[in-house]
C-alpha cells in the first residue's frame, strides 16, 4: 500500500512530498573497528534489499533526528576534519593519521574523494553541527544530509549503505550501547519507488550475529596492532 508523507521545514525544500512505498530497509547495524587510539570507532550502516539506494537521512516533526553517545561518553573530533565525509581528505592520512578516525556523517562515501565511489557529492541543509563538532550530539527536527537520486554513492554495496563513522571517547567496544538515537531515511527501492522510514534506530543483533560481530572486531584489532 502506498502512503503520502511530506517533509517539514528546511528538508522539505530539498525532497518533495512523494508517494511512498513499503520500505526495503532491513535495519540499521553497527560495525566496530576497535580502538584506534582516539576512542572506539564505529560505522553505522543501513541494511537494505538488493538494488535499494538511500538519498537522504533527515529529521522532521514526525521524527526528530538524534545521534549521540551514552552518558559520560563523547565523540572524538579531529581539528582537520569536519562533520561530513566531504571534509575527510584521505591524502592527509600519511601526515595526520588521526584524521582517519574523525567522527562524521555520510551517505556511501568514506572520504572526500568518494571512496569506494568515484565522487562524493554529499550535501546537507538545516542541521546545526556545532554541538557534534564539540563532541556532543547531532539533533535536528528540520534538516538533512543527502545526495541526489542520480549520485551513485547512494546505492547499496553488498546490501549496505554507510551512514556515518563515530569514534567514541571512553567507548566500551559495543556500538549498540555506546551510540544512542534515531534517524529517518528516504530513498528508492529496486523498482525505483520512493520509500521512507521514520524514526529508525539500531537494535542489538541476535546472539549468532553478535558472535560474528565479535569475531570481526577481534580480527580488526589484530590487523591494526
Amino acid at each position: 500500500m502506498l502512503k503520502t508523507i511530506g517533509f517539514v521545514g528546511a528538508a522539505g525544500t530539498l525532497i518533495a512530498t512523494a508517494s511512498v512505498s513499503a520500505s526495503p530497509l532491513q535495519g540499521l547495524s553497527i560495525d566496530s573497528l576497535g580502538d584506534m587510539g582516539y576512542g572506539e570507532v564505529y560505522r553505522l550502516y543501513a541494511d537494505v534489499d538488493a538494488g535499494t539506494r538511500i538519498d537522504a537521512v533527515f529529521g522532521n516533526s514526525a521524527g526528530e533526528m538524534s545521534i549521540g553517545t551514552a552518558d559520560g561518553l563523547s565523540f572524538y573530533q579531529n581539528a582537520l576534519g569536519g562533520p561530513t565525509s566531504t571534509s575527510i581528505n584521505s591524502a592527509f592520512f600519511p601526515l595526520a593519521a588521526s584524521l582517519e578516525w574523525d567522527s562524521y556523517v555520510t551517505i556511501g562515501s568514506l572520504y572526500s574523494d568518494g571512496s569506494p565511489f568515484a565522487e562524493n557529492k554529499l550535501l546537507d541543509i538545516g542541521i546545526d553541527f556545532s554541538g557534534f563538532e564539540s563532541g556532543g550530539s547531532i539533533v535536528s527536527s528540520n534538516g538533512s544530509w543527502f545526495v541526489t537520486p542520480v549520485d551513485p554513492q547512494g546505492g547499496e554495496l553488498g546490501g549496505r549503505v554507510l551512514l556515518g563513522q563515530f569514534t567514541v571517547i571512553g567507548g566500551t567496544g559495543d556500538g549498540y550501547a555506546d551510540l544512542v538515537g534515531q534517524i529517518s531515511i528516504q530513498g528508492k527501492d529496486a523498482d525505483g519507488n520512493t520509500y521512507q522510514e521514520i524514526g529508525a534506530t539500531w537494535a542489538v543483533p541476535a546472539p549468532g550475529a553478535l558472535a560474528l560481530l565479535g569475531m570481526a572486531g577481534l580480527a580488526g584489532r589484530r590487523r591494526r596492532r
